[in-house]
């Protein structure tokens, strides 16, 4: 199977946002920077695309101008496994301007859509239980940054 990577569309912050991501990500890393020539449309020898990987996923960024922004219609999920993590990456990705939205979403700096969710999500949520989805959304609903034993407590009844 070929690889599928994000393309992400960025005005002109695409090197930017990638040194970003690899800061706040593990395992990861900035492979390869590409610049405009030329026949632009970019200024020559400005950015062009960014290769990237945040722990094993690659990306591609593009400085691609003002014409398109980033819409909650594709946003990216980090399954944390406790409330350490959700905390770290929360704060890492809501810092220097990012919004907190709500049920565990959140936008970054750059307007780029997140949702930060405990790993047992699925197994709350999906697993034809529905009382204890109904429990467990009804709290979900009230957060804006997931609360894990809050999210746990809601899925055992208590």
């Amino acid at each position: 199977m070929p690889d599928i990577k994000p393309f992400l569309w960025f005005n002109t912050e695409a090197e930017e946002a990638a040194n970003f991501y690899v800061s706040v990500f593990p395992n990861s890393r900035v492979i390869y920077v590409s610049r405009y020539g030329e026949h632009g449309p970019g200024p020559k020898g400005s950015v062009m695309t960014v290769e990237f990987e945040l722990d094993g996923q690659r990306f591609v960024a593009l400085n691609g101008g003002p014409l398109f922004k980033f819409t909650e219609a594709v946003s990216f999920v980090i399954e944390c496994k406790d409330q350490a993590e959700i905390d770290h990456y929360w704060s890492k990705l809501t810092a220097g301007g990012g919004k907190e939205v709500e049920c565990g979403w959140l936008k970054d700096k750059y307007g780029l859509p997140w949702q930060v969710v405990p790993d047992k999500w699925h197994e709350w949520l999906g697993s034809g239980d529905a009382a204890r989805s109904e429990r467990v959304m009804r709290e979900v609903m009230q957060m804006k940054k997931l609360d894990f034993a809050r999210m746990q407590k809601a899925a055992e009844g208590k």
